[in-house]
């Protein structure tokens, strides 16, 4: 096992290089100009003295390979520059809300799965039965819900319950008419309620929406694994129904489930946007669409770089989880 994570590792250099390139030159065919944008906009009439100043400042005045190359060798150098915008260093504006996306994006996963595995196995179960037709409509109602639509209900409903709840109390729970979670990022660790307040909102919303993904994979796993022939003979050996649906069955039908929950845990880390929009969070993906915005190119670089990574080393977390779940499977 050590040898194929070793492996993975490696070859997980050329995906990283070759991503960056792709990224690279994409940004670099997008219409806009950085330079422009910062002052006054673009059509706006702009000194191209000043312009040309500040592309040679920005390095933009650079050529295509010099450019790639300041780029790849800052990995190198373990320097990832300045944000083109703000002249702050990316290590600074990635780790300011990086660990906010993190937990969301933990908390999310922890929602869906806690969901969704349980009534995807019940489904299963009870297939064709109301409650298999219930979890079925659940699933899809999920699906067809968009996670910032039904966010905004949750933030109107906690606006609304709120405020009845202050006019029945006559203001002595909520003397200012409403109640709303922390604006700016509370660390668990200083305080853990302010925390939970602020992200369970949003993660509800978006778990649910996930939730209802992997329900419908976990199900339809479950009726592929409980029609095989090692299930049948446990049954026959007369195994409680418990034992095999644990045991046997489950095991075998999370190897799809582990994928996609490992897969959409990635996304979730900088494809928030629209949900950090409305929960008014200052998370990964508000600074993705800032950053393409403004043009900053070495910022939103940065940004595809770091989903890129996490996308390769879940990937290889979800491989070894496969080995541990199934012993059958074995790298070599």
């Amino acid at each position: 096992m050590s040898k194929y994570i070793l492996k993975r590792l490696l070859l997980a250099i050329p995906t990283l290089i070759g991503a960056a390139l792709f990224v690279f030159l994409l940004l670099r065919a997008v219409p806009g100009d950085i330079c422009e944008v910062r002052m006054g906009g673009e059509g706006a009439y702009v000194d191209e003295e000043q312009i040309q100043l500040c592309r040679d400042k920005l390095g933009l005045n650079d050529s295509l390979v010099k450019q790639f190359g300041s780029f790849i060798g800052g990995y190198l150098t373990f320097d990832l520059g300045e944000s083109m915008w703000t002249g702050r260093a990316v290590t600074e504006e990635i780790s300011l809300r990086f660990k906010l996306s993190l937990q969301l994006a933990i908390m999310t996963t922890l929602v869906a799965a806690l969901i969704a595995i349980p009534l995807g196995v019940i489904s299963a179960i009870k297939q064709n039965t109301w409650i298999d037709y219930a979890v079925r409509v659940f699933s899809i109602s999920g699906i067809a819900m968009p996670s910032f639509w039904l966010g905004l209900m949750v933030i109107l409903g906690l606006l609304l319950s709120t405020e009845w709840l202050s006019s029945v109390t006559e203001g002595r729970w909520f003397p200012d008419g409403g109640w709303m979670p922390p604006i700016e990022y509370v660390s668990p660790f200083k305080d853990p309620f302010g925390n939970f307040a602020q992200l369970i909102w949003p993660a509800l919303a978006t778990g649910w929406r996930y939730s209802a993904v992997v329900a419908r994979m976990t199900r339809s796993a479950m009726l592929e694994v409980l029609r095989e022939d090692y299930v049948r003979t446990a049954r026959a050996k007369g195994l409680l129904n418990k034992l095999v649906i644990n045991r046997h069955a489950l095991r075998n039908a999370m190897l799809p489930v582990i994928t996609v929950l490992g897969i959409e845990f990635a996304f979730l880390i900088g494809g928030l946007v629209v949900t950090e929009q409305v929960f008014n969070l200052n998370g990964l993906g508000k600074l993705f669409a800032e950053s393409v915005l403004n043009a900053d190119y070495n910022m939103t670089q940065q940004l595809v770089m770091l989903v890129v990574l996490l996308f390769v080393l879940t990937n290889l977390v979800v491989d070894v989880l496969y080995a541990w779940l199934d012993p059958r499977i074995r790298y070599s």
